[in-house]
């Protein structure tokens, strides 16, 4: 285990607390409130029972070996390395999961995507690496909406998203910051080689349980007609809203919804989120804690860079992970990076998110 994180006695106790509250009267009366609680004891079961099934398995390796060993039989060999190497994976996988304890973890997040440096080559890049966080949320089964983009020359000028799990927030709040690609354009009808940049903003989506209290007098609220695909209805009345708070000069918006109410709605939940974290990060700034400034989308800044020619490698500059399977990650292979950025930030190692050693540049 990782330093204590992980109670099962406690989990358990929370368990039979929440489940002797579907007992009472009238339980199902109020139907969200009902499927929420439902949600919260399938989520903390899934955090007791694939450690107690792991140790089912850990016993069942130690039978088969101890057989092997008895009747000298080598052919059990294989078979134990595979079970091995199985209860290796989801024990390494659940420790990961042990890290996520934050009071946001277990929330869906939104994600969102913005070109920077680099022109029709970093619209393309943003394209990209959202088709690399779609790819992501479907290899887990987790729900992705779109809630807005902006459409350029050559792909995507920004673009917003929510991708809706169990601990997405907690999984993905390491991708924040610059991601750099390295690579010779398409665009380029000289065939160079050009380095472009995109920025990652991740926020949790927050529930009731946790208070943000926005004073209506501090929002501009303006609404538009939506672009791009959607049909008539989407094109011709003014459904899309965009939210300015201006005492942070926060902007959020959506216009994914026919429904200027429901667009409304869903740019409020994402206004809450970023100034849930600002406010955090405000907070931790002030205690001396704070080491996620906002940085430049340029050159120095990037936390990833993902290099096409001359050679192939992916290299996150705060861990030190690197994969050279670069297709893979473009197809949502990312969870070695996910869980070695949690890794490290558990064991306190230092990630300043720059590495002037490496030649990944022009």
């Amino acid at each position: 285990m990782f330093g204590g994180v992980f109670d099962p006695d406690g989990i358990k106790a929370k368990i039979a607390e929440k489940e002797a509250q579907t007992t009472a009267p009238g339980f199902w009366d109020d139907n969200d409130k009902a499927t929420k609680l439902m949600n919260e004891i399938k989520m903390l079961k899934g955090r007791v029972e694939p450690w107690e099934q792991l140790q089912k398995d850990v016993a069942d390796i130690e039978t088969l070996l101890e057989l092997g060993m008895e009747e000298d039989d080598q052919s059990v060999e294989k078979e134990v390395k595979e079970l091995y190497d199985k209860a290796k994976a989801e024990y390494d996988h659940q420790s990961i999961l042990n890290l996520l304890s934050d009071e946001v973890d277990k929330n869906d997040c939104f994600l969102s995507v913005h070109a920077g440096a680099g022109g029709t080559e970093a619209c393309d890049w943003t394209f990209m690496l959202s088709r690399m966080y779609q790819r992501w949320a479907e290899r887990h089964g987790y729900k992705m909406e779109v809630l807005s983009q902006e459409e350029a020359e050559g792909g995507l000028k920004s673009i917003n998203m929510r991708i809706s799990g169990a601990y997405v927030y907690g999984y993905t709040k390491g991708e924040a910051g610059v991601h750099r690609l390295v690579r010779i354009s398409p665009f380029d009808a000289n065939a160079r080689r050009h380095t472009s940049f995109a920025s990652v903003y991740v926020f949790p989506v927050l529930d009731d349980s946790i208070e943000v209290n926005i004073d209506p007098k501090d929002l501009r609220v303006d609404t538009y007609r939506s672009g791009g695909k959607g049909g008539q209805h989407v094109n011709k009345t003014e459904s899309a809203v965009r939210f300015t708070h201006l005492p942070t000069g926060i902007v959020v918006a959506c216009d994914s919804e026919r429904s200027q109410l429901m667009n409304r709605a869903t740019a409020m939940s994402i206004l809450r989120s970023r100034l849930y974290e600002y406010y955090k990060a405000e907070r931790e700034k002030e205690n001396s804690k704070f080491a996620g400034e906002k940085k430049d989308i340029s050159f120095g800044s990037q936390i990833r860079s993902y290099v096409f020619q001359p050679y192939t490698m992916v290299k996150d500059h705060r861990t030190k992970y690197s994969v050279g399977n670069i297709q893979g990650v473009m197809d949502g292979d990312i969870d070695g990076f996910l869980d070695s950025f949690l890794s490290a930030k558990w064991k306190g190692l230092p990630m300043d998110g720059d590495d002037e050693g490496d030649d990944l540049s022009e």
